[in-house]
């Protein structure tokens, strides 16, 4: 095992954090790096852990963190661009500066988070900028791995908590008809398939698509957090037009609770797709939603 450090940017995010835990509960050195960083609270003394700020759009700090790594995991993201902050200076430019900094570095293995779905031709500004993010990476590190998970859940996420929220009501609106289908990973699962691919033995793939044990429809997925938490409201459909429109009038807001680009990525399938990396190139198996909503969702 490589004594090298790993090194995460992003590492305070929903999938850093658990990518964080996992190495280090791996006996792996590793560096969390976020603008903000924060001691984890689970962290005790004599982990193999450092905590490190950087921009990761700072060339010189992002050099000095990486001096003497092994590996390198680009957990940053961007889901609404603000005026100063743009999908384009997050997914591309900076992605494709920290592969260039680890190629200089002398750094071979760097994973690149994206999502399933990438496309330059995707109506959604956030998609087409992973998708450009990708190749920019690659251009720049052609042996880096990249890895799309679909929608990630997990204890304290965002995807079941809002879903949780929507239970509240007494009429559960549905995206379309719910029937976009959905194969919801969990954090942990894809965190510890990072571990794997940032050993030192290299995969044989260097593109992989990771989703969980189902396929679910949204409306499935609602269907089971309710029974998990014991209500039962009606689903109504409604159409992909109210959708975009409630997007638009809530897009002045600082933090929009429903963005155009969500609204765009629940009106197609999110699922792995043929000819790529999956958990059974790594060896593992992925948990099903339902066995994992108990430990995700109190039903208090």
């Amino acid at each position: 095992m490589t004594t090298s450090p790993t090194v995460v940017f992003g590492g305070t995010g929903f999938l850093g954090a658990a990518l964080v835990r996992e190495l280090v509960e791996s006996g792996r050195p590793t560096r969390l790096v976020a603008r903000r960083p924060a001691w984890p609270s689970w962290a005790e003394d004599g982990d193999p852990l450092e905590i490190l700020h950087a921009d990761i759009r700072d060339g010189r700090r992002v050099a000095e963190v990486l001096e003497g790594a092994g590996a390198v995991v680009n957990a940053t993201s961007l889901y609404v661009p603000s005026r100063r902050l743009g999908f384009e200076d997050i997914h591309v430019t900076a992605a494709a500066g920290l592969a260039r900094q680890a190629r200089e570095a002398g750094i071979a293995r760097l994973v690149q988070l994206s999502g399933i779905g990438a496309s330059l031709d995707s109506p959604s500004a956030y998609v087409r900028a992973r998708a450009r993010g990708e190749t920019a990476v690659l251009d720049a590190l052609p042996k880096a791995i990249i890895l799309r998970p679909s929608v990630l859940f997990g204890r304290n996420d965002a995807f079941l908590s809002s879903l949780a929220r929507l239970t509240r009501l007494p009429v559960i609106p549905l995206f379309g008809r719910g029937r976009s289908r959905l194969q919801p990973v969990h954090v942990v699962d894809v965190a510890r398939a990072i571990v794997r691919l940032t050993a030192v033995d290299r995969p044989r793939r260097y593109l992989f698509e990771l989703g969980g044990a189902d396929i679910l429809s949204y409306r499935e997925t609602l269907t089971q957090v309710m029974q998990h938490l014991g209500r039962e409201r009606p689903l109504v459909p409604l159409p992909f037009t109210a959708w975009h429109a409630l997007a638009l009038g809530l897009g002045w807001l600082p933090s929009p609770p429903l963005t155009r680009d969500q609204v765009i990525l629940m009106q197609g399938d999110n699922l792995v797709t043929e000819g790529v990396g999956t958990f059974a190139d790594l060896g593992m198996r992925p948990r099903a939603l339902r066995e994992s909503l108990p430990d995700c969702l109190s039903t208090d």
